[in-house]
């Protein structure tokens, strides 16, 4: 049912201001949209061809296979790798996401053997490890659709050795299972060397006859390694894995065939499905308002309280503190049904807001309640008055009470992510569930013209001022970081309520609140 709270929002008057916030907002998103579109296509028309006339299906036609028909998919980290590497490498060569199948939400993920043949680059890795780091937070079945050659070899010695390089997947893999987190492998392709653990790591794999391969080294390798002359079929083809080896599990005689069988091994789990029916009243004021009511300019205040107006069942806002700390709003309100807490910025913290927000996000721990930051903030606010009333000590404890709620959180950035203030407000380093970003988001250290008046105050300014100015111009742009995947994903800011209400969904499925707490609420 619906949160119980106050009508908040007001109705946007049009004017030329609000009409020309509108185009802007627009234009952006058509920017990104452009860019999605093409990732798309993959490796581009002509790679795609070269899949088809291998009797192979694209990425994409094997996730409309694979999920149930009419639900949602929330593709995570499109726009990775974009613009990174000398050459293109569309979502880092793998569709990531979360779909319905079999009513149970899991997270899937495609290699895209159009894109360099599916081989990985350090972001690829990056963004396989982020998929698999969502799963593990949400307790999602992970299905993986594996056609990939292992391994970028030029990037190896930024894709194998270290930590969070590619063994991490097979090590979060049997972790993963081991906690009870269903692992299911779909060889449709290639799965050589390295990639050849995603499906041996697997609970269960899929292999098609004619089509799957898999070995630790392929014919040639093998070739220069023993003198032996063997064709890859013979070598690690579904025949031999289903027949003699045992390595898979299930022979699937096409890839259709394969999907349904996925479908068929997520179906035997069990699980109670995700609810989708709707039972809440949407916003009492249109999305439509929303690129009305971002400036577009950084300067110019977002009036966060209307957006969430927008964003929320009914309009309703159930505002704690109301009057003070009123730089920070926090309050109870609910997306789709899901009564959730709402941390959202109204200027600069000051010490008043720091603590406001750490009662109010003890609260929220306190009654199991998960939580949605919204971001627009330069940080906390210094100067020797806030220094000596302990800005660093009150902004601690909001930063605190931020990273020891085991509540389930999220974060949209719909402006500014500066500074401190993007941890006090739950930026990536505190383990969101999920972090999204609008196109006009901006997300650095510090803005442009403060780095160089920092630099050239300390007497160490290398760069000269209009470079250090364009520098962080293009370093902060919300496309430069869904690049490197220091988010979740662009998204459209019409269709964020959608997007919020599908992820509090995922993350509320499955969760359990932590009971362990040692302490009741602080009253700051």
């Amino acid at each position: 049912m619906n949160y119980t709270g106050s009508v908040i929002g007001t109705d946007i008057l049009q004017n030329e201001d609000t009409q020309a916030r509108q185009k802007h907002h627009h234009t952006l998103w058509q920017e990104i949209q452009q860019v999605l579109k093409r990732n798309q296509l993959g490796g581009g028309e002509a790679a795609q061809d070269k899949q088809k006339a291998k009797g192979k299906m694209l990425a994409r036609e094997r996730l409309q296979h694979l999920i149930d028909p009419g639900t949602p998919f929330l593709e995570l980290a499109a726009l990775a790798a974009h613009d990174v590497y000398d050459k293109p490498l569309a979502g880092a060569g793998i569709v990531a996401g979360i779909g319905i199948v079999q009513g149970q939400p899991c997270m899937i993920a495609i290699n895209d053997a159009s894109v360099r043949g599916g081989s990985y680059y350090p972001l690829t890795v990056k963004k396989h490890l982020r998929a698999q780091a969502i799963a593990e937070q949400n307790k999602l079945p992970c299905i993986y659709i594996v056609d990939s050659g292992g391994a970028n070899l030029p990037n190896q010695a930024e894709v194998f050795p270290d930590r969070d390089h590619f063994g991490r997947i097979f090590f979060n893999q049997a972790r993963m299972s081991a906690q009870g987190i269903f692992q299911l492998a779909v060889v449709v392709g290639s799965c050589t060397a390295g990639g050849a653990y995603v499906p041996a790591m697997a609970d269960e794999t899929i292999m098609v006859k004619g089509l799957s391969t898999l070995f630790l080294a392929g014919p040639p390798l093998v070739k220069q390694a023993t003198g032996e002359e063997v064709d890859a079929e013979t070598l690690g083809g579904a025949d031999t894995h289903c027949r003699t080896s045992g390595v898979a599990d299930y022979y699937a005689h096409t890839e259709l065939q394969a999907m349904e069988m996925a479908r068929d091994s997520i179906g035997q789990l069990q699980q109670k499905p995700l609810p989708l029916k709707r039972h809440w009243l949407e916003p009492r004021f249109p999305a439509a308002d929303l690129l009305s009511l971002l400036p577009t300019d950084e300067k110019t205040p977002i009036q966060a309280r209307e957006i969430i107006a927008r964003l929320v069942d009914d309009s309703c806002f159930h505002e704690f503190k109301r009057y003070y700390g009123e730089t920070l709003i926090c309050g109870y309100a609910s997306i789709h049904g899901q009564t959730i807490g709402i941390i959202a910025n109204n200027g600069v913290l000051f010490s008043e807001s720091a603590m406001k927000g750490a009662h109010f996000i003890q609260l929220c721990e306190q009654k199991g309640i998960p939580l949605l930051f919204m971001q627009n903030i330069t940080g906390f606010m210094v100067g020797k008055e806030y220094e000596a009333g302990g800005i660093a000590k009150h902004g601690a404890k909001m930063v605190n009470a931020v990273a020891t709620a085991s509540v389930p959180k999220i974060t949209l950035i719909i402006g500014g992510s500066y500074g401190a203030g993007n941890y006090g407000m739950c930026g990536r380093a505190y383990d969101p569930r999920f972090l999204f970003m609008w196109p006009n988001s901006r997300i650095s250290v510090m803005g442009g013209s403060q780095a160089a008046g920092v630099l050239a105050g300390i007497g160490s300014q290398s760069m000269d001022t209009d470079d250090i100015l364009d520098m962080f111009d293009e370093q902060s742009k919300a496309i430069y970081s869904s690049a490197r995947l220091w988010d979740d994903g662009i998204i459209n800011p019409l269709t964020t309520r959608e997007t919020l209400g599908f992820a509090f969904k995922v993350a509320m499925h499955h969760w359990q609140q932590d009971h362990n707490q040692k302490f009741g609420v602080f009253r700051m």
